[in-house]
C-alpha cells in the first residue's frame, strides 16, 4: 500500500512537469510566431513602402521627363531623401537620374527656386540639406572607387560623378551668387564643411584609386576633362586648408604617389601644371619633406613601388621648375636622397622567399604592388631627369661653373705605339687648351660649397646602389656632359690642405658623416669615370681624349693605386663592409679599367707601382699567409714587380712539383713517361702518345727518343734539350698557319684559332692537345716564339668574363682595318639605314659566301641609328668570339688542364705573352756573357769568345742580336727572369769537324781549343747549334772577320738546329 501511495505520487509530479513544459513551449511557440509575424509584416511593411518609394522616384522621374510635373528644388530634394532613405544596390540607375537631375537644375536660367541648390539658403532646410549633399557625394565617391575608366560607360558614369563632386565643393559656377557676393563666404564655408566630411570619409583615397586605375597603365584612360576635375578636386582641401601640413600630407601619399601624374598632367593639362605654379606646390613639398620626421612618415606610408612612384614625379616637378629646383636645391637634394634610403633599406643583392622582383629596384623584400608594373617604364622616364643634362646642371652648378685653367696649346707627347694598334695619336682641341689636373689643394673642406657638392654626390651615389636595374642608365646620364667628370675631379684636387689623396686616406680612418660624404664624392666619381672610359673606344681616348688628357689618367692611376693599397696594407678592406667595402670596389674598378685600357694601349709612361711596397716583405708575408698580402696579390697584383711576380709563379710551379713528387731527391727518383716520336709523323705520334696521357705523368717528367725516317733511333741522351727540341717543333707545326688551326691577324700577324679549323677530324681535340703542350712549356719554364693575338689571350686568362671587358676594344688586336670601319659606323652623323646594313655578317668561307646572323633574324633586320651601337657590339662578339667559341673553349681547357688559371690572374695579358714567349726587352749581353758555358777548351778569355762577345755588342743591330738568339735557343727574346733561368744554359763549344762527324770532346780536341791549336783552318765552315741544348757550336776561326761573316750568314739563313 505504502509504494503505491509513492508511485501515484511521482506520478503526480511527472504530470505537472510536463503541463509547466508543455505551457512554457506554447508561450514561446507563441511568441516566436508573434516575432516571426512582426518581421513578416515589416518586411512587407518594408517592401511596399520601398515599392511605393521607388514607384514615386520612378513617377516622379518620369513625370518630369514628360514635362507634367513642375521641377523645382524642394521636390527633387524631397525625392532625394525618398531614394536615400531606402537605397540598395538595385538603385544605381535611380541615383544616376538624380545626379542628372540635380546637374541638370542647376543649369536653368534666371529661375532660383529650380536651383537645387537654392535650398542651402532656405532657413528650416539649411541643414537637412547639407547633409543630403553629403550623402549623395559621398554615394558618389563609392561608386568612382569601383568604376573603370577604361570601360565606355563606366567613363560616362565617372564624368558625372565628377561633375556632381566638381558642383558642389565649389562656388564658382553656383547661378545663385550672381549679384548676390555678400552670400559667397557663408556658402564657401558650406562647400568647406562639405569637403571636410568627404575628407574624413576618405576622399584622397577614392581619388587615388581613380586615377591609379586610369593612369597606372602605358596608355592612360581618362580624358583631359577627367583627370582635370580630379586634380581639381585634389587640390581644393588643400588651398582651402592654406596648405597645412595634414592636407599637404594626404596630397602627397594619395595624389603624387600616383604612377608619373605629373608626367599625365604635363602632356593632358598644362592648364594644372600652371596652377601647381601658380600656388608654388614644389616649393611646399620640398619644405614640407625636409623635415625628417615627415618625409619618414610619407614613406612608411607608401610601400616601395609607391616612394618611387612620388620620387618620379617630384624630379619630374623640378625637371619643369627650374628656378625653384635651383632656390632649393639643398632640400631637394636631401628629400630625394631620404627617399631613396629609405628604399634602399629593402633592396636586397638576391632572390629570397622573403623578396619580390621589382622592375627599377631588383629584389625588394617589401610587398610590391605589381599592378603598377605597366606604368613603370613611364616612371623610370621621370626618375631619368634626375641625370639629365639639365638637372645635373643645376646640381652641380658649383662644379660645371669652374674655368680650368688654359694655356697655349701644345704639340701632344709622343704616345708609344704597340704591334697590336699603330693608329697615331693626337690630342683633342678642347683638351689641348687646358692646363693638366693635378692635386693642389686649398679648398675648405667644410665650407657651403663642399657640403653641397658632397650632397649631390651623395644623392647620385644612392640612386645607383638603390636603383639597380637601372644603374646604367644613371651612369650614362652622369658621364653624358664631357666636362663633368674633369671638373669634379679638379674639385677633388682642391680639396683639403694638399689636395685629394691625403684627405681621402684620413677619411678612411673616420666614422664622421663629414668623412663619409666626401668618399662618396670619390666614390661617385670612380663609378662614373669607369663606365666612361668602357664605353669609349680607343680613339675616344686617344686621339679625342673626352673628358680625360691621357696625362691626367696618370696622374689618377697614381692616386687610386696608391688609395687601393692603403686600403688593402693597412688592414682596412680586410674588415671592410657596407659602405666602406662598395668604397673599395668602386674605386678598384676604376684603377683596373685603367690598368685593362693601359694594358692593351699604354698611355703611362712607366708601369704602374707603389714606392712603399717592399717585394720581400710581400713574399714574407705570402709565406706566412697573411691576409693582407694575399689580398694585394688578388686584387692590384700589377704593384708588384713584373720580376717578382714571375718569380712567384715559378715558386708555385716549384712547389706544385714537391707536392705531387715530380722533383728528384735524395730519397726517391720521379717517374719518367719515354715516348718514341717518328721525325716525319712528330705531330701524329705527339698527338697520340701524350693526349691520353694522366695529368700528372704530362705535368712530370718525359724523355723523347727521335726515330729518323729510316727506322733507326737517333743517338744523344734526353736531359729535358731533347724534350725541348720536340714541344718546339709540335708547337711551331700546330701553329703554323698552313695547317689551318690557328689563322694570323691582318697587320701584325698574330695567332688566333681558325674558324675554319673543322675541315680537320677531331679539330676540338686537336686544340685540346695544342692547350696541353703550351700549358707545359710554360709550365716548365720554355719559352716559345709564338705571339697570340691579345684578344684570343685575353679569352683564355677569362677577362671576357670581366665587367671591364669590351670587345669593341679588342677588335684592333685582331684586324685593325675593321675596327675602324665599324667605328666609323659609330661616328656616322646621317642616318645608318641608309647604307644598307642588317644585323648580320657576310663571310667568305672556302669560296661561298655565308650569311652569319647576329641575332635571330638578324639579317632581315635593318642597322638604324637606334641599334648601330648594338650592331658594333655585337659584330665585334661575333668576330671575337662567337666564331671561334668551340676552337677556344677546348684550347682552354688543354691548358687549364696544366696552368691553373689562378695562378695567373696576377699577370695582364701581354704579361702573359711574355710568359709564353720570353721578354720583349732588349736582350741583356752581360747577364748572357755572365751565365754562358763553355765547352770544348772555350773559355771565357779565349780570342774567339772575345770577339763573339765584341762582335754581338758593337756590330750587331738589335735585330740580328735576336736572331742570334733564336739560332741558339729556338726563341729571339731572352727568358723573363735573365739567362740564370735558362734550361739547358747557354752553352758555346769548340769544334774541330763537321757535325756528322763530331764525336764529342776529347782530350786532344779540348788542349787544342784551349791552346788555339788548329788541324786545319775552319774558315769554310758555319757556327751550328743545337737548340734543344741552347748549344752554339763555334770553329776556332783564326780572324775576328771570318767569324762576324759566318755567323751573320748563319742565322739570317737560320743553319744548325740539328742534335749532337
Amino acid at each position: 500500500m505504502f509504494s503505491a501511495t509513492q508511485t501515484s505520487k511521482s506520478q503526480f509530479l511527472d504530470k505537472a512537469r510536463q503541463a509547466r513544459e508543455e505551457r512554457k513551449g506554447y508561450k514561446e511557440r507563441e511568441r516566436a510566431a508573434t516575432q516571426i509575424q512582426a518581421l513578416v509584416r515589416r518586411f512587407l511593411c518594408r517592401s511596399q513602402l520601398q515599392r511605393q518609394i521607388r514607384k514615386d522616384v520612378d513617377d516622379f522621374f518620369q513625370a518630369c521627363d514628360a514635362g507634367t510635373a513642375k521641377r523645382n528644388a524642394l521636390s527633387i530634394f524631397k525625392i532625394a531623401r525618398k531614394l536615400l532613405f531606402i537605397y540598395a544596390n538595385e538603385d544605381k540607375l535611380r541615383f544616376e537620374k538624380l545626379c542628372r537631375f540635380i546637374l541638370a537644375s542647376m543649369e536653368v536660367e534666371n529661375e532660383p527656386k529650380v536651383w537645387y541648390v537654392s535650398l542651402a539658403l532656405s532657413k528650416d532646410l539649411t541643414i537637412p540639406w547639407i547633409k543630403q549633399i553629403k550623402d549623395i557625394l559621398w554615394l558618389s565617391c563609392e561608386f568612382l572607387k569601383k568604376l573603370k575608366p577604361d570601360i565606355l560607360q563606366d567613363n560616362k558614369l565617372v564624368t558625372l560623378y565628377l561633375t556632381m563632386l566638381m558642383n558642389f565643393t565649389d562656388t564658382s559656377k553656383w547661378k545663385l551668387l550672381r549679384g548676390k557676393e555678400n552670400l559667397r563666404p557663408a556658402l564657401n564655408r558650406i562647400c568647406e564643411n562639405i569637403m571636410g566630411h568627404l575628407n574624413q570619409k576618405g576622399f584622397y583615397t577614392v581619388l587615388q584609386i581613380l586615377l591609379t586605375n586610369g593612369l597606372a597603365r602605358s596608355r592612360p584612360s581618362l580624358t583631359k576633362a577627367t583627370l582635370t576635375a580630379v586634380f581639381t578636386l585634389s587640390l581644393r582641401p588643400v588651398v582651402a586648408a592654406h596648405f597645412s601640413d595634414n592636407l599637404l600630407r594626404s596630397f602627397l601619399i594619395h595624389i603624387m604617389s600616383v604612377p608619373a601624374v605629373v608626367s599625365h598632367l604635363n602632356t593632358l593639362t598644362p592648364e594644372c601644371m600652371a596652377t601647381i605654379q601658380t600656388h608654388d606646390l614644389l616649393r611646399k613639398f620640398i619644405l614640407f619633406l625636409s623635415r625628417e620626421e615627415q618625409c619618414a612618415d610619407i614613406c612608411i606610408c607608401l610601400e616601395g613601388s609607391h616612394t618611387l612612384c612620388l620620387l618620379g614625379n617630384l624630379i619630374h616637378l623640378g625637371y619643369l621648375n627650374e628656378k625653384v629646383l635651383e632656390e632649393e636645391a639643398n632640400h631637394f637634394v636631401k628629400d630625394l636622397t631620404d627617399m631613396l634610403s629609405y628604399c634602399q633599406r629593402y633592396v636586397s643583392q638576391k632572390k629570397s622567399n622573403l623578396t619580390h622582383w621589382h622592375p627599377v629596384l631588383g629584389w625588394f623584400s617589401q610587398t610590391v604592388d605589381y599592378g603598377l608594373n605597366e606604368s613603370m617604364p613611364l616612371v623610370t622616364r621621370q626618375l631619368q631627369y634626375l641625370w639629365g643634362v639639365p638637372v645635373i646642371r643645376t646640381l652641380f652648378s658649383d662644379v660645371l661653373s669652374k674655368k680650368l685653367e688654359s694655356q697655349e696649346p701644345t704639340p701632344p707627347p709622343s704616345q708609344p705605339t704597340t704591334s697590336q694598334n699603330n693608329l697615331p695619336v693626337k690630342s683633342d682641341r678642347w683638351g689641348s687648351v687646358r692646363n693638366i689636373l693635378k692635386p693642389v689643394g686649398g679648398k675648405r673642406v667644410d665650407s657651403a660649397e663642399v657640403q653641397k657638392v658632397c650632397s649631390v654626390c651623395v644623392l647620385y651615389q644612392t640612386a645607383l646602389t638603390t636603383l639597380t636595374q637601372i644603374k646604367l642608365q644613371i651612369l650614362t646620364g652622369l658621364t653624358y656632359l664631357d666636362d663633368l667628370l674633369p671638373k669634379l675631379w679638379a674639385f677633388i684636387c682642391e680639396l683639403g690642405p694638399q689636395g685629394g689623396l691625403k684627405l681621402f686616406l684620413e677619411c678612411l680612418n673616420n666614422d664622421t658623416d663629414e668623412s663619409k660624404q666626401l668618399l662618396a664624392m670619390l666614390m661617385l666619381f670612380c663609378d662614373c669615370s669607369r663606365h666612361l672610359i668602357t664605353i669609349l673606344d680607343d680613339i675616344e681616348v686617344y686621339e679625342e681624349q673626352i673628358s680625360f688628357k691621357t696625362e691626367e689618367l696618370v696622374t689618377i692611376s697614381s692616386f687610386l693605386n696608391t688609395f687601393v693599397y692603403k686600403m688593402i696594407w693597412d688592414g682596412i678592406l680586410e674588415n671592410a663592409k657596407g659602405e666602406k667595402l662598395d668604397l673599395f670596389h668602386s674605386v678598384h674598378g676604376w684603377l683596373m679599367a685603367l690598368y685593362e685600357r693601359d694594358c692593351r694601349r699604354r698611355f703611362s709612361p712607366t708601369t704602374t707601382g707603389c714606392a712603399n711596397l717592399k717585394p720581400s716583405l710581400l713574399f714574407q708575408e705570402l709565406e706566412k699567409g697573411k691576409r693582407r698580402a694575399q689580398l694585394l696579390l688578388q686584387y692590384i697584383p700589377h704593384v708588384i714587380p713584373h720580376k717578382n711576380r714571375v718569380l712567384l709563379f715559378r715558386n708555385i710551379v716549384t712547389k706544385e712539383k714537391e707536392t705531387l713528387g715530380l722533383v728528384e731527391t735524395s730519397s726517391a727518383s720521379p717517374h719518367v713517361t719515354h715516348i718514341t716520336i717518328r721525325r716525319s709523323r712528330m705531330l701524329e705520334d705527339g698527338y697520340d702518345q701524350l693526349r691520353r696521357l694522366p695529368i700528372n705523368s704530362i705535368k712530370g717528367v718525359i724523355r723523347v727518343k727521335f726515330v729518323n725516317d729510316l727506322g733507326v733511333d737517333e743517338a744523344g741522351i734526353d736531359q729535358d734539350g731533347v724534350f725541348k727540341e720536340f714541344l718546339e717543333e709540335i708547337i711551331k707545326k700546330v701553329f703554323n698557319p698552313g695547317l689551318n688551326l690557328f689563322k694570323t691577324t691582318s697587320g701584325n700577324e698574330r695567332l688566333y684559332p681558325s674558324p675554319t679549323s673543322y675541315i680537320h677530324e677531331n679539330h676540338l681535340l686537336l686544340f685540346e692537345f695544342v692547350g696541353k703542350m703550351l700549358g707545359k712549356a710554360m709550365y716548365e719554364g720554355i719559352v716559345v716564339d709564338v705571339p697570340f693575338a691579345s684578344f684570343f689571350l685575353s679569352q683564355v686568362l677569362g677577362h671576357h668574363h670581366s665587367m671591364f671587358y669590351s670587345s669593341i676594344d679588342e677588335l684592333p688586336s685582331l684586324d685593325s682595318e675593321f675596327y675602324k670601319n665599324l667605328t666609323s659606323i659609330k661616328r656616322y652623323d646621317g642616318d645608318v639605314s641608309d647604307l644598307g646594313l642588317t644585323l648580320s655578317y657576310d663571310e667568305d668561307v672556302m669560296g661561298q659566301l655565308v650569311c652569319h646572323e647576329l641575332i635571330p633574324g638578324g639579317k632581315t633586320m635593318p642597322v638604324t641609328n637606334e641599334n648601330k651601337i648594338s650592331y658594333i657590339h655585337l659584330m665585334a662578339h661575333f668576330r671575337m668570339h662567337t666564331q671561334i667559341k668551340d676552337q677556344t673553349a677546348a684550347f682552354i681547357r688543354g691548358f687549364r688542364w696544366i696552368i691553373n688559371p689562378e695562378w695567373l690572374h696576377m699577370f695582364s695579358t701581354p704579361e702573359v705573352q711574355r710568359l709564353v714567349s720570353g721578354d720583349n726587352a732588349e736582350i741583356d749581353l752581360d747577364d748572357l756573357k755572365k751565365h754562358t758555358v763553355y765547352y770544348g777548351g772555350f773559355h771565357s778569355s779565349h780570342r774567339v769568345i772575345i770577339w763573339l762577345w765584341d762582335i754581338l755588342s758593337n756590330d750587331f743591330t738589335a735585330e740580328e742580336r735576336a736572331m742570334f738568339l733564336k739560332f741558339v735557343t729556338s726563341c729571339s727574346r731572352p727568358p723573363l727572369l735573365g739567362f740564370a733561368y735558362l734550361k739547358p744554359p747557354f752553352s758555346i763549344r769548340c769544334v774541330e769537324v763537321s757535325d756528322d762527324q763530331d764525336t764529342g770532346d776529347t782530350l786532344g780536341s779540348v788542349l787544342r781549343g784551349f791552346f788555339t791549336i788548329r788541324k786545319k783552318e775552319p774558315g769554310g765552315r758555319l757556327p751550328t747549334s743545337s737548340t734543344c741544348f741552347n748549344l752554339l757550336k763555334l770553329p776556332n776561326y783564326s780572324k775576328k772577320s771570318i767569324l762576324r761573316d759566318k755567323l751573320r750568314y748563319a742565322i739570317s739563313m737560320n743553319t744548325g738546329f740539328e742534335l749532337s
